[in-house]
């Protein structure tokens, strides 16, 4: 199987490297031999030069947990497909293929290859979507972010965490079951809030947004767009700052 940089994400030589290979061309031009032509005088060869090959990036995977079909869109419990639906027309990466029961695409943010999957096996079996995938491309675990709705962080609000259990979420633990029992990958919850009243837990999930709450949901997504960019190209604690301190829209 080719390498997953090489294969899957080929990159045009960078014009970087271009240039020095023309600046190594033009030089052995004015230097034929390595005799000064004036003394007659042997010099010592030069060392050579490095034409610094970029190592290949690790590629990032990003879940969006939900469920498919159009009777759960636009509802809470499918917010983490709608963070990839917002990454992925940001960052130009379609989605439409499907793989590994799931709505994947492959693409970059700046030079990092990423991949982004929507499992569509229904909730409480995504980890047999992201199992698979995980295996298949042989992704370390630390480079696979879960994007999921949480009922206990306030509507919109968004947390970073490098690890941790599943929180009661059905998907979170089929993945967890389907990664052999590990739970040290890291999660980006997206709050939805407690049901009002007495309201069950499970039509509370179900609900569709209503306009303000969608202004306000729009707004966390530039925000969760904002900290994927700051994972992959800078570092998790970053992201986790900057994460972990953005103010909602309803907070401003």
């Amino acid at each position: 199987m080719l390498g997953i940089s090489a294969g899957l994400f080929p990159r045009s030589p960078s014009a970087a490297a271009i240039g020095r290979r023309r600046l190594l061309s033009e030089s052995s031009s004015f230097l034929p031999s390595c005799y000064n032509n004036k003394s007659g005088l042997r010099l010592k060869p030069m060392a050579s030069i490095s034409t610094e090959v970029e190592k290949p990036r690790k590629p990032w995977l990003f879940v969006g947990l939900g469920n498919p079909g159009k009777r759960y869109s636009d509802t809470r419990h499918n917010v983490g497909f709608e963070l990839i639906d917002y990454i992925a027309d940001a960052e130009g990466i379609s989605t439409s293929s499907i793989s590994f029961k799931c709505a994947f695409g492959k693409g970059f943010i700046g030079d990092v290859p990423v991949m982004l999957a929507k499992p569509q096996t229904y909730m409480n079996a995504s980890g047999e979507s992201v199992g698979a995938l995980v295996s298949y491309y042989k992704i370390p675990l630390e480079q696979v972010l879960v994007m999921f709705d949480d009922m206990d962080l306030p509507f919109a609000k968004l947390r970073l965490l490098p690890k941790g259990g599943h929180g009661g979420h059905n998907g979170m633990s089929s993945i967890i079951a389907h990664l052999k029992g590990s739970r040290d990958f890291p999660r980006l919850r997206i709050g939805i809030g407690r049901p009002p009243g007495k309201m069950d837990a499970a039509n509370f999930v179900l609900r569709p947004f209503n306009k303000q709450e969608r202004e306000e949901l729009d707004f966390t997504f530039q925000n969760g767009l904002e900290a994927v960019r700051i994972l992959v190209q800078q570092d998790f604690n970053r992201s986790a700052t900057f994460v972990n301190s953005a103010k909602s829209l309803n907070t401003l």
